[in-house]
């Protein structure tokens, strides 16, 4: 589906990692093969050409050294870089700011929110988000879910066994109307509630969310087990390139 509207991506990399154990350094900078988490993620939105700007909310601290990283790997698309607040709400809202001040009365703009550290996202589920917003305004990217979910009550009694085949996982990045969701992050913000992603935002005023399937490899690097993870998804994409390249 063609369309020539713009297309903000808005990057969140305000967290600190605490559940990596990686010392002082954020997990968004973590590196493999001397590349951070960061770039392997802006990377996929640099290739997605429907892309016309990125704003990344970025631990304060860390602003200069993302600089760096952005000058260093040479991006086209034009990328913008905020401090992020105390909450992942708040970084959210800041990016938001940056991004509806420069179309503010562009009522077809389209965002997709994103998660620096989770870098297997690839150039085709961002198109398939973004024409999915097109249809549908509120859109979540999903894995489907391969275990069995359970609810259970206070005590650790199992009270319901979902249907798996009718599960997925919520991940990211998720596909909204820049003002839509601009607006949303203000009332929420002016009736002092927090949320902990867009998605559950939009879904508590009303809006009704849909989805888009894409890679089951698109994880959030969070752990340690994550980071593994992810390293074992880049060499084997790697050495299947080399393979191709010989062939």
């Amino acid at each position: 589906m063609a369309d020539d509207r713009t297309v903000d991506a808005l990057i969140f990399a305000g967290g600190v990692g605490r559940r990596m154990g990686a010392g002082s350094r954020p997990k968004q900078f973590l590196e493999l093969g001397g590349k951070p988490i960061i770039a392997y993620t802006l990377d996929h939105f640099e290739q997605c050409e429907r892309v016309t700007g990125i704003t990344v909310a970025c631990l304060p601290d860390w602003i200069d050294y993302l600089e760096e990283i952005v000058r260093r790997q040479g991006y086209r698309t034009p990328i913008t870089i905020v401090p992020g607040g105390k909450t992942g709400f708040e970084s959210r809202l800041n990016a938001l700011e940056e991004i509806h001040s420069h179309h503010p009365e562009d009522e077809g703009a389209i965002v997709l929110v994103h998660d620096g550290v989770r870098p297997l996202i690839n150039a085709e589920t961002i198109s398939d988000c973004i024409d999915a917003t097109i249809e549908h305004h509120c859109v979540a990217t999903t894995a489907p879910c391969v275990e069995t979910v359970i609810v259970q009550d206070e005590d650790g009694k199992v009270v319901k066994v979902e249907d798996r085949s009718r599960c997925f996982l919520a991940r990211a990045p998720q596909g909204f109307f820049t003002n839509e969701l601009y607006r949303a992050h203000l009332r929420a913000r002016d009736e002092k509630r927090d949320f902990v992603d867009s998605v559950s935002l939009m879904s508590y005023y009303g809006y009704d969310v849909f989805t888009v399937l894409g890679p089951a490899e698109n994880i959030k690097v969070t752990t340690p087990t994550d980071y593994f993870a992810f390293k074992s998804f880049v060499d084997e994409r790697d050495m299947r390139m080399l393979w191709e390249g010989r062939k």
